[in-house]
């Protein structure tokens, strides 16, 4: 009997995924866990690997199809093979010739229980969080990466711990959790449900305005020559969450300047301390999380069905990261509980590997607002657009010196140069008002322009 392999839940709010390469072909033998194909969401690639063993009687999707989950990719069994089945040995037990037979000897540090797995082991047929990097090591070491617990953020398997697992059959020694601190009531924040208008509604609230006619595009090729570029994977995924994001929030911004001049002799001489030096956006994310805890509705989202605003009381960071395959925002996680240092090197590896195509999905999740720091690629201001389902995010441009009119230690009014950083927040007017950004962004401006202060939580 052949079995049918379809694309499995990637994840919170993942429904689709684009095939980007074929590992197998057809009449391949595979065995459990050996991967099948690479698929690209708006997150991140991931090998999703074959929870059965068998030969590949069908393929039934190629490269550059997108696809639902729940849609058959692979159909296992050929003619006159055995059917295709789920693996259920595990290594270091005997083979059976009985399911009631008990093996002699059971070496327990290398048996990983059906009805206890490790931190780390995934769901069968669900995909592994680990670099293709990491796969291939696991592939040329002989290792079933689907029972090696991953030490990484949200149990993402490293090099380390495939090495780690072929040694002694164990994982990582788990570090002790960081106590979480206790929150305190929060105060009880009504909000006026208003009403759902769906697309369709917003459509026909216009019909005299706008048609299929208007907003048709003409033949261009008619002009002269074109190319089309097919709008897919990150492109795609980006297309499409800044249609939902402008459509459902309306968006208000608001500008100011920061001087950061004692702040960057702070940063310059901090650079020999940290391994990669330390970049103005950690600055930028230290600042953020002591402005989200001061100010919390930035640090939420609005649940329109219930008419609630859900504040949340932990801190993860989405930072936006230019990359060849469009934006991608990496998240670090728990950010209010790290160390200049930590954030530094977390930072550093993160962007590293998010050019490089090397996130899990997993890394890529949970954010609860944003910063994307654009002053590398030039420009003096800008207006990013909201990461919905977030309320708010912080944008930074290029510092630079410019002449500062100010008043000296006599009153006398005199011109100095300063090194000057425009910001940007961005908000949900649902959420949030004016006073409220002016606000915010005046505590992101305090800290920053007094990095003594700053030192107090390093």
């Amino acid at each position: 009997m052949a079995n049918q392999f379809k694309l499995p839940d990637l994840g919170e709010g993942l429904h689709e995924a684009e095939i980007t390469e074929l590992l197998v072909k057809k009449g391949d033998v595979i065995k459990e866990g050996d991967p099948l194909m690479v698929v690209e969401t708006d997150k991140a690639s991931v090998e999703i690997p074959s929870p059965y063993n068998g030969v590949i009687q069908e393929i039934h999707v190629a490269a550059g199809d997108v696809v639902e989950v729940g849609t058959v990719l692979v159909t296992f069994n050929g003619e006159g093979q055995e059917a295709a089945k789920p693996l259920v040995e595990q290594p270091g037990v005997e083979e059976k010739s009985a399911p009631s037979a008990m093996p002699e000897k059971v070496d327990v540090t290398a048996v990983v229980p059906t009805e206890q797995k490790l931190p780390g082991t995934p769901a069968t047929g669900a995909p592994v969080a680990a670099a293709p990097t990491t796969r291939q090591l696991a592939r040329e070491m002989k290792i079933d990466i689907r029972l090696v617990p991953g030490s990484g953020p949200g149990g993402r398997i490293t090099d380390d711990d495939v090495r780690r697992f072929a040694q002694t059959g164990l994982p990582a020694q788990a570090l002790p959790e960081q106590p979480v601190p206790a929150a305190t009531e929060p105060e009880t924040v009504t909000a006026i449900k208003p009403p759902r208008v769906t697309g369709e509604q917003v459509g026909q609230s216009l019909p005299s305005l706008i048609s299929e006619e208007d907003i048709a595009l003409p033949d261009f090729s008619a002009w002269g020559e074109i190319q089309q570029i097919p709008l897919r994977s990150v492109r795609r995924a980006v297309a499409k969450k800044m249609t939902v994001s402008w459509s459902q929030i309306p968006h208000v911004s608001h500008h100011d300047n920061a001087d950061i001049t004692e702040l960057e002799k702070l940063r310059t001489s901090l650079k020999g301390e940290v391994e990669g030096g330390l970049t103005l956006t950690v600055f930028i994310i230290k600042a953020v999380v002591a402005a989200l805890k001061k100010h919390p509705n930035f640090n939420s989202s609005l649940d329109t069905e219930k008419g609630v605003i859900i504040q949340k009381h932990f801190y993860n960071i989405g930072i936006a990261v230019d990359t060849e395959r469009g934006l991608i925002v990496p998240v670090i996680r728990d950010a209010d509980r790290k160390t200049m240092t930590e954030l530094s090197v977390e930072l550093n590896d993160l962007v590293k590997r998010t050019r490089e195509d090397k996130n899990t999905l997993e890394e890529l999740q949970r954010g609860t607002f944003t910063i994307t720091n654009a002053g590398v690629l030039g420009g003096t201001h800008f207006e990013p657009i909201i990461n919905y389902p977030q309320v708010a995010i912080l944008g930074a441009s290029r510092a630079s010196w410019q002449p500062v009119v100010r008043k000296d230690e006599l009153d006398r009014m005199e011109i100095v140069p300063r090194y000057i950083l425009p910001l940007v927040v961005t908000f949900d007017h649902r959420v949030l008002d004016g006073g409220d950004g002016a606000r915010f962004l005046s505590t992101i401006l305090q800290i920053l322009e007094t990095p003594e202060k700053m030192l107090l939580n390093i």
